[in-house]
């Protein structure tokens, strides 16, 4: 059954007006709401950056229904992965099936600034996360855990409040080695639209049935979520303009990969034409176009849409895709069960 829900831009917004977002997102009736978890914004004039633990409580205790969780928090550099192990079985008592961990390698611009490291290679971040997703795991399930990794280790740690079930764990994939990985040890696999379809056919989505292949009986119900990058308006200028505020989502992974600092990413941004800018989302003021191109994600297998809208009239976008996009999906391609709509 499709899940549709809402990314609380938490670079864009602070946190109370997040706060007011998301929860006019369950009211409206979105299924769940995910927030990014970034130390430092994409830009420094108007940027955000509150941090996702403490909004996750505030929104569950808010809310009643929504799946919560991040998309993505990088568990392995900024935190230790036995606090972030912690913090998450408190949410997972506090709000019993109903939180998500989203997890991903990192991005210098959140975690030099904050730590003062050296940024480390690809290799070396996938297996921290490796041996992160291995202890919280552990963490969650197992009386003592005394852990000996290469990054990381325990003595003798007991979570004494967990959940009856172990939070999901869904892993952003950005390639072949990671996706594989995100389907033999993730509970989930989350990716961010407006890549080329050659991305998903040939690269992420074969790996991760890989890694299916190698998983077992774990994680029987899989769950591929999708970031779906959408603006829409009755008004088709007003819906252009509002993807500048995102123009950075168009810089390519080696024009960004080490850059820290959210004056040079700002400037890079806005570097880039209206047409670039705008290059990541679906922008129209059509539900049906919408519906459509939407539907390329679901027939590929992808089941839980979270939209991210780059405009800064959010309680807007909410309103019109909750009154003309989201019912035109539930009516095309079906409807959780236990949905309550607005």
């Amino acid at each position: 059954m499709l899940k549709l829900g809402y990314k609380a831009s938490a670079e864009q917004f602070g946190p109370l007006e997040l706060l007011r977002f998301a929860c006019l997102a369950e009211q409206s009736g979105f299924d769940s709401v995910f927030i990014s978890d970034h130390f430092q914004p994409w830009k420094h004039h108007g940027g955000h950056a509150p941090f996702s633990l403490a909004w996750l409580g505030a929104l569950g205790a808010r809310t009643s229904r929504i799946t919560i969780g991040t998309s993505v928090m990088t568990p392995t550099l900024r935190y230790h992965p036995a606090v972030v192990a912690q913090a998450f079985a408190t949410l997972g008592v506090m709000f019993p099936d109903r939180v998500v961990l989203g997890v991903g390698t990192g991005e210098s611009l959140n975690e030099v600034p904050s730590t003062g490291m050296i940024w480390p290679d690809f290799k070396e971040r996938f297996a921290r996360l490796r041996e992160a997703v291995t202890l919280m795991r552990q963490l969650w399930t197992e009386e003592r855990v005394t852990f000996e990794g290469q990054y990381y280790r325990t003595r003798d740690a007991t979570l004494y409040d967990r959940p009856a079930t172990p939070v999901p764990i869904y892993i952003a994939a950005g390639g072949a080695l990671i996706a594989k990985y995100a389907g033999r040890m993730g509970d989930g696999l989350i990716c961010t639209s407006g890549k080329a379809s050659e991305f998903y056919t040939e690269t992420v989505l074969p790996k991760v049935l890989e890694g299916r292949g190698e998983a077992g009986s774990r994680a029987p119900d899989y769950t591929r979520m999708m970031e779906v990058k959408v603006s829409f308006d009755t008004d088709r200028k007003r819906a252009l303009e509002d993807t500048r505020h995102w123009a950075v989502l168009a810089l390519t992974p080696e024009e960004k990969l080490s850059v820290h600092n959210p004056e040079e990413m700002e400037r890079l941004a806005a570097e880039l034409s209206a047409e670039r800018a705008a290059s990541r989302w679906i922008v129209s003021t059509d539900p049906d176009e919408h519906v459509e191109r939407i539907g390329r994600y679901v027939d590929l297998g992808f089941r839980h849409l979270v939209f991210h809208a780059p405009g800064p009239d959010q309680e807007r976008f909410i309103r019109l895709y909750a009154e003309h996009v989201l019912p035109r999906l539930r009516h095309r391609f079906g409807a959780p069960d236990g949905f309550v709509g607005a």
